[in-house]
């Protein structure tokens, strides 16, 4: 078969447009339109249907487009690995994690990897959606459980619990509770029970909701239930890593806090060798190091 062909089908399937892909291409729409009709030919069947808004794959496109798709994932891995050489890291790195985690925590240490690596381009995907690894979706996942997907090398990062947190002007306005009961005087900050979180913290918010809480706010994720504390809102159900860089934050209830949350670092077993994944992984357990010395020297200190 035609790999050239083949390449400007996958192209146009992307596009659902001979004019879009030909942009892509720097071809011609009639080339492109030449090109899959000769493929078409080939294959003795019809890889799209024609409308006026553009083009739709047909049953035997859509599995010629799912052929493409791992043709060119595969390749994907194997021009990364060709480009991680022994000494440089450079290129592009995709890291996925949890919309909270990614906000909160790493992205206000990215710094640190770019000035010891200038050359790398990283595409940070933030959802909350589990992407599939070794269909790589991503090259490298940060991820609140241990992922179940095969052929992934995992590595335990360290462990959050969620806690209660509030503003120090929230807490003077409203007063700073003692027990759970004292809950039905404050408005709680939290995710909704039904929405994708870590188990552990949806039992707690689950316990919390049983006494009696007057007035909520539900925040589809931890960015912004922690914007909501800071403007004083209520109380909130936050992971633990919150308060690293936001000091003025004061937890309240200290014996409230759910159990641990594993935090797992993965990546696909044939990006193992891979120079840019080693230093990522370096740089995330670095970082998770330095916040534990820092912690052990503040409760020295105290």
């Amino acid at each position: 078969m035609d790999w050239d062909k083949l390449r400007i089908f996958h192209a146009v399937a992307a596009a659902g447009s001979l004019t879009h892909a030909g942009d892509t291409l720097h071809l011609s729409q009639s080339a492109v339109s030449r090109q899959i009709r000769a493929l078409e030919e080939s294959l003795n069947t019809t890889l799209f249907h024609r409308h006026a808004r553009g083009l739709i794959l047909t049953e035997q496109g859509e599995l010629l487009f799912d052929a493409t798709n791992a043709m060119r994932r595969r390749i994907d891995t194997a021009a990364a690995r060709i480009r991680d050489s022994e000494e440089e890291v450079f290129g592009e790195l995709r890291v996925t994690t949890a919309t909270g985690f990614g906000t909160l925590w790493l992205t206000p240490r990215l710094p640190t990897l770019y000035a010891k690596y200038p050359d790398l381009k990283i595409d940070l995907m933030l959802e909350e959606r589990v992407l599939d690894l070794p269909m790589r979706e991503a090259d490298v996942a940060i991820r609140m459980k241990e992922p179940s997907q095969a052929d992934l090398v995992r590595r335990r990062l360290m462990t959050i619990r969620m806690r209660l947190y509030a503003s120090p002007e929230y807490l003077a306005q409203r007063g700073t509770p003692k027990r759970m009961s004292d809950l039905a005087d404050h408005r709680l900050i939290c995710q909704n029970t039904a929405s994708h979180q870590v188990a552990a913290g949806a039992t707690l918010v689950q316990e919390l909701l049983t006494y009696d809480v007057p007035s909520m706010l539900t925040v589809n994720n931890y960015f912004g239930a922690l914007q909501a504390v800071i403007a004083g809102l209520g109380i909130g159900v936050l992971p633990d890593y919150v308060i690293q860089d936001f000091p003025n934050i004061v937890r309240v209830m200290p014996d409230i806090e759910s159990a641990e949350v594993p935090v797992f670092l993965a990546y696909p077993e044939e990006l193992r060798q891979s120079k840019r994944i080693a230093a990522f992984r370096d740089f995330v357990t670095e970082e998770i190091i330095a916040h534990r010395k820092r912690l052990q020297e503040e409760k020295v200190g105290a």
